[in-house]
């Protein structure tokens, strides 16, 4: 490979940081200015050009066209401004480029785009797209449920690239070993169909058999192009993200954030509280306010640990208490989920059951101590819900969790100051310090990407085969064990700018967990040194 090629690889591309004797060797000359640049001057530059932007869109446009020229310089830039550049390449302002993306394409960004009306071309297509490359590990998407902005196509390629920035710049997943890729079964979002702009298939989404067949064709594909495979499925439906999960989750290494990825960090967020409160998880009575895909999947990951913590089923199913748009959810309700049935009540625990309609009358009921949030329904958390819930609870567990911004339960700063301090709280998308009586409290961010790449690298560091519930409890474990209890106000999470170390903390202990089940396909002896060498550092 010489010249243009080289230049236009972002996998190779040094940009101006090819040497002289590098440019005559690979055709350069004249193809560049002739000053040499070190990765850090570059750096400099970009980031100088970066700040000249108006918007936050904007700013993740511009960040994109470097990320398609030269992977080292944006990965370096990336890992230098964490905590300002999160939410700009990943969520919120991800939902923007999400609904702009057919009008504002330009270039794939190196991902897949499978079609439900062309099937035989998935192996062709994934081989294209790896381009001997030997890929490790795959974002897919679906596209039909991204959280808080519903059904959007094609258009959703971009969680995915977004999804593997982020387990590069957090954990030093190796960029060229990675593939986005979304499964076009159509939409149901009308907007789109109308668009004359669209790039996705234009016909209503496939749904049953020829759906499922569609997506095994690719599932049976990828392991077979890529044997050591780590598969990570994001934003699929509620009808079809905990099929999927269940169908391949013992056969494969595969993973699904929304179920399982955010119950992971929510579970540390709880573990962190609970380490400033000194309580007991089995003591604790959960809430969950809005039980679709995310919400059930979070439930399920909070019962599994108080299963792990001694207690029986139907012990656990006791302090479980789901409720959706029409209330508390009751066993006799025919239009349970299999993910809610578990957790639904009897009615003949109230004495009031048919008046459980609302939140703020299942508070009262049931006088919850954690209360999280997935509803995508703003303002939901009242002064009067948190005032009811911190009546009956020395320090409440408070996570409005859904996102982007305009659609978070609740506000932070409200919640500590309804609760005259007492809330531990969490949020889905950054929330800045609070001060109140003198001290400032820090906001945890329960953002998945606090867990996921740390998880991917300790999966594919140790080769592991599977990801159990063992290896998940393992990773919750280890980022809520990081919080400072003495500090006052301290958050329930770690921040953000702490993100490359404490991903390596939660891959130490998956991978140690792997290796101790003995889950994995190579005979790992140091899982330190497994790590080590399957992080990636962005240097030419």
């Amino acid at each position: 490979m010489k010249g243009l090629a080289i230049v236009n690889d972002p996998f190779k591309n040094k940009g101006t940081a090819f040497t002289k004797k590098e440019r005559a060797e690979l055709g350069l000359n004249g193809l560049l200015p002739p000053y040499v640049q070190t990765l850090d001057q570059q750096v400099e530059q970009t980031y100088a050009q970066f700040a000249t932007k108006s918007s936050n869109l904007e700013k993740r446009l511009f960040l994109m066209e470097i990320f398609n020229e030269n992977r080292v310089l944006f990965y370096k830039l990336f890992s230098q401004h964490v905590v300002e550049f999160m939410p700009i390449v990943y969520d919120p302002t991800i939902a923007d480029t999400i609904e702009n993306y057919s009008e504002l394409f330009v270039q794939p960004q190196d991902a897949t785009f499978l079609s439900i009306d062309d099937p035989d071309l998935i192996e062709s297509s994934l081989e294209d797209a790896a381009d001997g490359r030997q890929i490790r590990l795959i974002v897919v998407t679906d596209a039909e449920g991204i959280l808080g902005i519903g059904d959007w196509g094609t258009n959703g390629v971009d969680i995915a690239v977004g999804k593997l920035m982020v387990y590069t710049a957090a954990a030093g997943i190796d960029p060229s070993q990675v593939l986005p890729v979304v499964l076009d079964a159509g939409t149901n979002n009308q907007q789109l169909l109308d668009d004359p702009m669209y790039l996705g298939n234009r016909h209503a989404r496939i749904k049953g058999d020829r759906y499922y067949q569609f997506v095994d064709q690719f599932v049976q594909t990828a392991e077979k192009l890529f044997p050591n495979l780590y598969l990570h499925f994001e934003d699929f439906g509620r009808d079809n993200a905990a099929n999927l999960l269940s169908k391949y989750q013992n056969k494969f290494t595969t993973f699904n954030d929304d179920i399982q990825g955010t119950g992971i960090i929510v579970l540390a967020g709880i573990l962190g509280a609970l380490n400033i409160s000194k309580e007991k998880m089995t003591d604790q009575k959960y809430l969950c306010f809005g039980a679709g895909t995310a919400g059930a999947g979070i439930t399920k990951r909070i019962y599994d640990e108080f299963l792990q913590q001694g207690l029986t089923p139907e012990e656990a199913r006791k302090h479980f208490y789901l409720v959706d748009k029409q209330g508390l959810l009751f066993a006799d309700d025919p239009t349970l989920t299999p993910e809610q049935k578990p957790f639904a009540r009897s009615r003949s625990e109230f004495k009031n059951a048919a008046s459980l309609t609302n939140l703020l009358s299942v508070v009262r009921a049931v006088q919850p101590t954690i209360m999280v949030g997935t509803s995508t329904q703003p303002g939901t958390f009242t002064e009067e819900v948190v005032k009811e819930m911190a009546a009956h609870t020395e320090r409440p567990i408070i996570f409005p969790l859904s996102n982007p911004t305009k659609l978070a339960e609740a506000k932070a700063e409200d919640l500590i100051k309804w609760t005259r301090g007492k809330a531990l709280v969490a949020t889905g998308i950054p929330a800045a310090d609070v001060e109140f009586d003198g001290v400032t409290y820090q906001i945890g961010q329960a953002n998945n990407a606090l867990v996921y790449p740390g998880l991917g690298l300790g999966v594919i560091a140790s080769t592991a085969k599977l990801l159990n519930d063992e290896m998940i409890s393992a990773a919750a474990h280890s980022l809520g064990g990081i919080v400072d209890p003495t500090q006052p106000g301290a958050a329930v999470l770690p921040p953000v700018s702490k993100l490359d170390r404490f991903s390596e903390t939660v891959a130490q202990a998956v991978a140690a967990s792997a290796v101790k089940q003995k889950l994995t396909r190579e005979k790992i002896t140091d899982v330190a040194v497994a790590i080590k060498e399957t992080k990636w550092q962005p240097k030419y």
